[in-house]
């Protein structure tokens, strides 16, 4: 188990949040989730999977997919710059 752990800590990126954002991070993968808290502008998040959602429209397009960041934490993909309009992580469970 802890290999498992040490292999994935190694595979993990950061990923840049929008310029100028103070991104909101809900419950969810949707807007209709509860705000947790709000991530600061110049904010890096790293992404352990993706899920589609809402659809939202960001300084990055317009998406339904979502980033867990944190355990029961999400962000919309739209402000995040992962260099994709596409999924760049494996599906949430």
């Amino acid at each position: 188990m802890v290999g498992a752990v040490t292999a994935e800590a190694a595979t993990l990126h950061y990923y840049d949040v929008a310029p100028g954002v103070a991104l909101n991070v809900r419950r969810g993968p949707g807007t209709q989730y509860s705000i947790v808290r709000t991530l600061a502008v110049g904010a890096k998040v790293p992404i352990y999977c993706q899920t589609p959602g809402t659809t939202v429209t960001g300084t990055y397009g317009t998406s339904n997919i979502w980033d867990n960041i944190d355990d029961g934490e999400f962000v919309s993909d739209a402000y995040v710059n992962t260099g994709s309009d596409g999924y760049v992580a494996s599906r949430c469970a």
